[in-house]
């Protein structure tokens, strides 16, 4: 049992070191260096590294190590436009199924994203502000009462962390974020006004605008 929650411990925090882009794509992963980060052995190591391959986080290089996967235009292409897809079926059954519950979260979760987002563009923290951005977006998303559709566009939304973290570091601060916050902010009202078509519309614009930037410098 012990090992087994190492192993999960361990699987939680390097994923996410991945995400983030502590380890940049193509970056390889030494077990010694794993073993003094994550203080753990071993075999909890080789558990957690099996699974991130399975999730294409994580691939095995000659069975000799491990190296993060790399990042490339055509899965960026693939995962933003299915995230699009999914997010916007999403967002359409959150208008009609919704309550004033959940438009009194989408109030708050909003706020609380605009009120950050200067904090950013003076050199803020870049992962604080996005988790404030996920909140946001899944405050929008959880009103479609489908358990099954919010687990597989949480998988999608990880799968483009690696991506997005890339468009903020190139646009924190500049002209391009401030445009993105400007599509919270119409996302916000369509939502809220429950006009579904325009909604949908502008979460599927909204999303793909981190893919078209980062084609070029992929």
């Amino acid at each position: 049992m012990p090992q087994e929650n190492s192993a999960a411990k361990v699987l939680h925090h390097l994923k996410q070191d991945i995400l983030k882009g502590v380890f940049a794509a193509g970056h390889k992963l030494k077990m010694s260096a794993l073993k003094e980060r994550y203080k753990v052995g071993v075999n909890p190591l080789r558990e957690a590294l099996s699974q991130l391959v399975v999730m294409q986080l994580v691939q095995v290089q000659d069975q000799r190590g491990y190296r993060v996967c790399p990042v490339t235009q055509s899965e960026l292409v693939d995962i933003y436009d299915t995230r699009a897809r999914i997010e916007s079926l999403c967002v359409g059954l959150a208008i009609v199924r919704g309550d004033d519950a959940w438009e009194a979260g989408i109030v708050a979760a909003a706020y609380q994203l605009q009120a950050n987002a200067d904090l950013l563009k003076a050199d803020g923290d870049i992962q604080a502000w996005e988790q404030l951005h996920q909140q946001f977006h899944y405050s929008i998303v959880q009103g479609c009462g489908s358990k099954e559709l919010l687990r597989v566009r949480l998988d999608l939304y990880e799968k483009a962390s690696r991506y997005r973290n890339l468009w903020l570091q190139h646009n924190a601060g500049h002209g391009a974020f401030d445009v993105n916050q400007m599509e919270h902010e119409q996302l916000v009202k369509a939502t809220l006004a429950r006009d579904a078509e325009l909604a949908k519309k502008l979460i599927s614009q909204h999303i793909q605008v981190p893919s078209q930037v980062l084609r070029d410098l992929l």
